[in-house]
């Protein structure tokens, strides 16, 4: 190899990727010119030269090198981490440097053109379609079979990248994707089941040699987010050798002779395909840090000199380490403080943090490998150690974020719609039970779901009366329920089976816990059931006392009176605020399929039954004056107006048709609770003018917790709240018991 001492290397990119390569080259003694966009870029700070040009810009980088070498040579170019390799290429091309010809370059960037070019050779590859409409995508599905993935053809990083489940999916990944795209192509294709390995080589002298290979750890679906990878790979040798061959293979075939080579490869039930290979070294960390720290070697160097047009020499590895990188991750929301950085960073085995986040940043849920908010490099001599190691950056390293900041409806509904997948709750636009994704198990309701929809409908046959010529008001919605301060009507429904009917999104603890502080953070209770199954009563208990007691349980009407006791029991000593029955709850659906007897009880046997307690007693289910009468004249603590969501009988009234009659009976002599069907707080606002005291607001809540954790509950409740203070201000109640039958009016009234 010839000394390579004071040559010029001109290197595509000056962002936080290319700052290793960059360093590599001026430990060569290399001159460095650095091309970037960005003037502050962090390269421009080490490099010496710059070139301010956007790396995508070919035809503006090939002016602005061949105007460079009038004044001094360049005598290789390069890029890595970042997808520029056809700006390379044509900057190779016109001052005759060592390169690939431009167009590989292209076949070996635009997603299209590569799965054609690899067709063509023969190479394993899933099935494909180029897509630049909408009509496209929909006529491929002709002969692609689900699942597929939707992704733009001209972008790298996991950007617009989502899978497909099924045909009414490709709509909403059809905009996602698009929304990535800088040309507007984008390619649709069969999902490939199975482990994927990040690979990178290098190519010279007629050779391709594999220069590391690592597991990467992919979540998120259906987005593909690489929160990871392993250095080096846990696969099999058999499995590895031919991982080797595919992505030789597929270099020769894109026509990627001299430089690096990035693959992306699936091991399938079928055997190892190639996701994609780029012209390029990888990023991601894996060149320029894992590798290097696993083998002792310095792809950078070597990849410096094939682009010199030296042969790369050090290639054998010195070590045989474990090498790991991880993603941070902040939840969504706006940054406001960085903890324990520097701690972390002393811990050992910890080589490397790279924060990307700022303060003040907007934090959201990522949707590619570009949305996070750091990475940590660890090496250790066993995966295990390098995974304990990380446990412990986790706990050390907090962002601090107000997770409601920018927090939207339309985030949390598509949330929530990927994590409740789509047999549990399509989260529509109106939830009114018309077009529900599922029954029970699932957020929908029985039958026709007719009891479900005319919670919703016949709330909405009223219309909010306004009222102008009078004294300004300001409104105040505090309440008081069985004692308790309240700083909104709006409390939480008692909702369980968070396995069974929310596709096990969350732990049933997780939920229970979620809701009660969440609620209590804004001056309200949640109310948690005590589930069909036996034991999940003691879950719930848990989740209660993790929260000071500040909640109530409903308890299903079982047979076996001694399991209720032992409810009652429990509660007490927990600290519970109050306690109850869903009296409506006979022959539950999940409790029959559990073999669980559940029977109704005459009034004589439920006052039996609340003498066992000396907590407030509360009767949920209540849709008859009768009913009513009987829970006011067994001295209950309040009622609930529910028809259980329309999850008991098909063909129930909605809660708002018979509120009426039951506040006409009891009204001021026993608190009255309602929930079916709320959706707003306009509909808090009809449910407190038709007698209501108080309101329970169950799918919306279950929702906003899928889709947004705390956060989203806390904007939900707080938009309800303040949609009711604005109906208040319009009709002129200034408080809670202003609020009259006159201020809203029936569609059939006159």
């Amino acid at each position: 190899m010839k000394s390579v001492e004071g040559k010029t290397v001109l290197i595509i990119g000056g962002g936080l990727l290319q700052v290793p390569i960059i360093q590599t080259a001026k430990t060569m003694r290399l001159r460095t010119i650095v091309a970037d966009m960005n003037p502050q870029s962090i390269g421009f700070q080490i490099a010496d030269g710059q070139i301010v040009m956007s790396t995508k810009d070919v035809e503006g980088m090939v002016r602005e090198a061949k105007r460079f070498v009038m004044s001094e040579p360049i005598h290789g170019v390069i890029t890595a981490g970042t997808d520029a390799s056809m700006t390379v290429a044509a900057v190779a091309g016109a001052l005759s440097l060592p390169g690939i010809r431009f167009v590989d370059a292209e076949a070996a960037s635009n997603k299209v053109k590569m799965r054609q070019r690899l067709k063509e050779f023969g190479m394993p590859i899933p099935n494909f379609a180029p897509v630049w409409s909408l009509n496209d995508a929909k006529d491929a599905l002709s002969f692609l079979k689900f699942p597929l993935v939707m992704k733009p053809a001209d972008n790298m990083g996991a950007r617009g990248v989502i899978k497909v489940e099924r045909a009414d999916d490709l709509n909403h990944a059809f905009r996602h994707a698009k929304r990535f795209c800088p040309t507007g192509e984008l390619i649709l294709e069969e999902y490939m089941e199975g482990p994927e390995l990040s690979v990178d080589a290098l190519a010279f002298n007629g050779q391709i040699r594999m220069t590391g290979i690592a597991d990467r750890i992919i979540e998120r679906e259906p987005y593909f987010i690489e929160v990871g990878h392993n250095m080096p790979s846990r696969l099999s040798k058999p499995l590895l050798d031919e991982v080797e061959q595919v992505m030789a293979g597929g270099m020769r075939a894109l026509g990627i002779h001299l430089g690096a080579g990035k693959g992306d490869i699936k091991v399938t039930k079928d055997g190892v395909k190639i996701g994609e290979i780029a012209a390029r070294l990888s990023g991601g960390f894996m060149s320029a840090f894992t590798y290097p720290l696993s083998t002792g070697v310095n792809l950078n160097r070597a990849a410096l000199l094939i682009s010199l047009g030296e042969t790369p020499d050090n290639l054998e590895p010195v070590l045989n380490r474990v090498s790991i990188e991880r993603s941070l991750l902040s939840k969504p929301g706006k940054l406001l403080a960085i903890n324990g950085v520097e701690e972390a960073k002393k811990i050992e085995g910890v080589c490397e943090i790279f924060i990307q986040s700022k303060l003040g940043d907007i934090i959201k849920d990522p949707t590619n490998n570009i949305d996070k908010s750091g990475h940590v490099i660890i090496t250790a001599d066993q995966f295990d150690i390098a995974e304990t190691i990380f446990q412990k950056v986790q706990s050390t390293i907090s962002f601090e974020v107000d997770e409601q900041y920018s927090i939207t409806e339309k985030e949390i509904n598509d949330q929530a719609r990927i994590r409740f997948g789509k047999d549990i709750c399509w989260v529509c636009k109106v939830c009114d039970g018309n077009n529900c994704a599922s029954g029970i198990p699932g957020m929908g309701g029985v039958g026709r779901m007719s009891t479900f929809a005319d919670n919703y409908s016949s709330l909405q046959e009223y219309s909010i009366l306004p009222s102008y010529i009078r004294d300004h008001v300001v409104p105040n919605i505090h309440g008081n329920f069985l004692g308790l301060s309240l700083q909104t009507p709006i409390m939480a429904a008692p909702m369980t089976g968070v396995g069974t009917n929310m596709n096990f999104v969350m732990t049933d603890y997780d939920y229970a816990k979620s809701v009660l502080r969440s609620f209590s953070g804004l001056g309200s209770i949640a109310w948690l059931g005590d589930g069909a199954s036996p034991d999940k009563y003691k879950v719930m208990l848990d989740a209660l006392k993790a929260n000071d007691g500040k909640g109530i349980l409903i308890c299903k009407p079982r047979e076996d009176e001694g399991l209720l006791l032992e409810r009652f029991s429990e509660a007490e000593k927990q600290g519970v605020f109050a306690i109850g029955m869903d009296i409506d709850a006979v022959n539950f659906k999940t409790m029959v399929s559990k073999n669980l007897s559940s029977v109704t009880r005459s009034l004589d046997k439920l006052i039996k039954l609340k003498s066992k307690t000396k907590l407030p007693f509360i009767l949920k289910g209540i849709m008859s004056a009768e009913d009513a009468e009987f829970a006011m004249e067994g001295g209950f603590s309040a009622i609930v107006v529910s028809n259980h969501g329309g999850r008991v009988l098909d063909g129930m009234p909605g809660t708002s048709r018979v509120m009426p009659r039951i506040q006409k009976l009891v009204k001021g002599k026993i608190p009255i609770v309602v929930d079916g069907g709320i959706r707003s707080g306009m509909d808090v606002f009809k449910m407190l003018a038709l007698g209501a005291d108080f309101c329970l607001v169950g799918r919306p809540v279950a929702i906003s917790l899928v889709g947004g954790e705390e956060a989203g509950v806390r904007f939900l409740i707080q938009k309800y709240s303040d949609e009711l203070k604005q109906t208040m201000s319009i009709t002129g109640a200034k408080t809670l018991l202003d609020i009259k039958r006159e201020m809203i009016l029936h569609k059939l009234e006159p």
